[in-house]
């Protein structure tokens, strides 16, 4: 059996210091692209609306959970396709949410730690990245989010036209396509929790525990508590799609449903086994896709933004590590998929990486030392969590209930996701696996070297890459260049010399910022305000200028 090294200096040696540096200061050139792209495709629009849900798995009656109550989204199913190989990134919301709003690896862009907040700091990406919503803001979409966002970074006042509790679509300029996101919480872990006076609509009964959990009355409440809430989301959903109807628009746009990463409960929030990473993806797009689909490609949620940007008839920028699996621009079709798994909340500090194919699931612990169930105090609190620790302490685990709470991990894991789909039989040193696993590890060596993965920085030194002296970089203020285009216009051209940063303007001191993507007439005497920002930087000041011929 091959062994990994404890350090994480193994882990540059296999990546490569150019990598690094590559990753860090970014190796590709997308400037121009937004402006290059602006109002190519504006005449063949769709609408799009993504609801997306949180701390969810494939527990769905579409997906043959039987024990799901979730009438909406399997309506919706029938209506569209169903993805049945479906994965996140990070088996974490903000590390996911980055990687979606960029369409760019977490440990590419240095983004993997749960809530870089946590140590005072925003991520800075390389200068190319941006928030894919401001590639369709150029091409004409009206863009709105309600209303989490929770990238790793501040979202960019660029990057949507609105975002807030209010945003919908309802609100954009008469004639506007749109791009829309509505996340919904209710399934999030935090309603895991018991609730005095509560009657759950699920029997704990009838619940059906994953091989690992013990079978105690608290763990079957908690389970049906958590189907309760996906229940509560599945209605929620329902109305939002009720609302596009009664719009008149369910026939004129593009519908994604799909969940940020696995249950929100023990052994599958946090760990990148499928119970943490396999999500479900629900898409309707009328006249394109035929209702009842299932389709069993794989399919990364990296994937989302480029997906959206072929739908949209916008061009993908080529700096995007995912790639579009509908629209004009659809690329290949996967043969894996890669998730990885860092800091997870305050002091929980791990490095692991995995790929995965149709079959099996390859997971490589850079840090075996650490044990599986690191104390989190917030998931701890957790009622299966609590009971699962009890009757470790008590001595009374039995089988698979015991493998969380070794000491340390193997530094490698190997699973047959077909016939384990629990993932409890380690292959690794399975001499009739010998031919798959050395295949998954050139798979993966491949994919760390490729995407300049930035996981073997101790995150502190990432920080002083990411903010030079512990001190947050500030975008400079843009530039206004004025010339005469006529009598009563002027022509006007904003520029920042910040490398990466976007520009928004407005005309006015109040309304919504508009991007900047290339020079604009003016009438004479209009009032311009201006300000730039850069993803992770903090926002220049605002630059006030009355053009005139």
């Amino acid at each position: 059996m091959r062994t990994f090294g404890k350090s994480r200096r193994d882990f540059l040696k296999t990546l490569g210091m150019g990598a690094v540096a590559a990753a860090m200061q970014g190796c590709v050139n997308a400037s121009g692209l937004i402006s290059g792209g602006a109002g190519k495709n504006r005449g063949r629009r769709l609408n799009i609306l993504w609801i997306s849900c949180e701390d969810t798995s494939c527990d769905l009656g579409c997906y043959g959970d039987d024990y799901a109550d979730t009438p909406n989204l399997d309506q919706l199913a029938r209506q569209g396709r169903r993805y049945s190989n479906a994965f996140v990134v990070y088996p974490v919301c903000a590390p996911t949410r980055s990687s979606v709003i960029t369409g760019m690896y977490p440990s590419t862009i240095g983004t993997m730690h749960m809530r870089t907040s946590l140590k005072g700091y925003e991520a800075v990406p390389p200068p190319q990245v941006k928030c894919f919503t401001e590639y369709l803001r150029a091409s004409g979409y009206y863009c709105t989010n309600n209303s989490k966002t929770d990238y790793q970074f501040a979202p960019p006042f660029t990057a949507w036209d609105e975002s807030s509790k209010r945003a919908h679509w309802r609100n954009r300029p008469e004639g506007s396509a749109f791009f829309s996101v509505i996340n919904l919480t209710v399934s999030h872990e935090s309603r895991s929790w018991p609730k005095k006076g509560e009657k759950l609509i699920h029997d704990p009964g009838k619940a059906v525990l994953p091989l690992y959990w013990p079978d105690t009355p608290v763990v079957r409440e908690n389970l049906a508590r958590y189907y309760d809430n996906v229940t509560k989301m599945d209605q929620q959903a329902g109305e939002i799609l009720r609302q596009l109807e009664d719009d008149g628009l369910a026939e004129k746009t593009v519908v994604f449903f799909w969940g940020d990463h696995g249950r929100g409960l023990p052994r599958h929030k946090r760990w990148v086994y499928d119970s943490g990473i396999h999500v479900p993806l629900i898409i309707r797009w009328p006249g394109r896709i035929k209702g009842g689909e299932v389709c069993e490609d794989l399919v990364s949620c990296v994937d989302f933004a480029p997906t959206v940007l072929s739908i949209a008839g916008a061009a993908i920028p080529a700096y995007m590590q995912g790639r579009a699996f509908l629209g004009e621009q659809k690329g290949k079709t996967r043969k894996y998929i890669f998730a990885g798994r860092e800091r997870m909340d305050a002091k929980s500090d791990d490095h692991i990486r995995c790929v995965r194919d149709r079959r099996y699931k390859y997971i490589r612990n850079f840090m075996p030392e650490k044990p599986y169930a690191q104390p989190i105090p917030y998931r701890d609190k957790m009622p299966i969590m609590k009971e699962w620790r009890r009757l470790n302490a008590e001595g009374k685990l039995t089988g698979p209930q015991r493998l969380f709470f070794r000491e340390t991990k193997p530094s490698e894991e190997l699973y047959d996701v077909v016939s384990d789909p629990h993932e409890i039989n380690n292959l690794a040193e399975s001499p009739a696996h010998r031919e798959v696993i050395e295949r998954m590890r050139g798979v993966l060596d491949g994919w760390i070297k490729k995407t300049g993965d930035l996981g073997g920085i101790p995150e502190d030194e990432l920080i002083e890459r990411m903010w030079p002296g512990r001190k947050q970089p500030v975008t400079a203020a843009p530039a206004i260049e004025t010339t005469t285009a006529s009598d009563s216009e002027v022509t006007v051209r904003i520029t920042c010399a910040t490398e990466g940063a976007s520009i928004g303007y407005r005309l006015g001191s109040s309304g919504r910022w508009l991007l900047y993507t290339e020079p604009v007439r003016l009438a004479g005497g209009t009032e311009l305000w201006t300000r730039a920002i850069r993803i992770g930087y903090k926002p220049s000041g605002e630059v006030h200028k009355i053009v005139g011929p």
